[in-house]
């Protein structure tokens, strides 16, 4: 499904991996490890000749045959108008979805903010709207970057409903939230200064022997979550 073939750079060294045929993939690793940077180059926003999806090269395909197979959620909205609202903002990103605006709007709770100006949004709010832009667009693998960053627990078990749900095709999360990570239970990729210092399932990862040389002490395991050692 997809496939990174020996792609270094600056930041990445050495970036080998394969996701089979509806496989999920978990991304995580420290600050400046090179999370964000991997998942611009699996969607095109850095150029490369190194990532084929369905067996297909990603620097050959078109700008709209790109859009159908991946799409990047990045950890903030950004917008340079300073006037469309909610509701506009996810009437643009439908593309290939059969769910409606309106649906979306309501099944995430944003009705009473539907006409807010995007830029006027919380932070929490930003990250709903985004989530339901994803979902609207409909590519075939969307990658979420720190998708339940800024939420309330409500609002994340809400994304994590979606996350586990059958709205998105296929999904690559970059998250530093080890919970949502295991309680997910896909595959896992660790970042570690540039380089994959693990691929594999996330029973595997989630191993104590495992969670030790990669966090240390830093790190408390109580009834399977997952709490900053203080």
């Amino acid at each position: 499904m997809l496939k990174v073939s020996d792609y270094s750079s600056n930041i990445l060294h050495n970036i080998n991996f394969h996701l089979k045929e509806n496989e999920n993939l978990i991304v995580l690793g420290s600050n400046g490890a090179g999370k964000s940077t991997l998942a611009k180059v699996l969607c095109g926003i850095l150029d490369s000749d190194s990532v084929s999806i369905f067996e297909k090269n990603l620097h050959h395909l078109t700008a709209k045959d790109r859009a159908k197979q991946i799409n990047y959620i990045p950890p903030k909205l950004e917008m340079f108008d300073e006037y469309i609202s909610l509701e506009e903002y996810l009437g643009l990103s439908k593309l290939y979805s059969d769910s409606s605006v309106s649906e979306l709007i309501e099944l995430l709770g944003l009705v009473e903010i539907k006409n807010k100006s995007c830029n006027t949004l919380s932070s929490g709010e930003q990250q709903l709207t985004m989530i339901a832009s994803a979902i609207l667009h409909n590519a075939k693998i969307t990658i979420f970057d720190e998708p339940t960053a800024n939420l309330d627990p409500k609002k994340t078990l809400k994304v994590y409903e979606i996350l586990r749900g059958d709205k998105i095709q296929h999904r690559i999360i970059i998250t530093h939230d080890l919970n949502l990570a295991y309680k997910l239970g896909y595959k896992v990729l660790y970042i570690l200064d540039g380089r994959i210092e693990f691929f594999d399932n996330n029973e595997e990862f989630f191993k104590n022997d495992n969670l030790h040389k990669l966090f240390g002490s830093a790190l408390k395991r109580i009834d399977n979550y997952f709490v900053v050692n203080l």
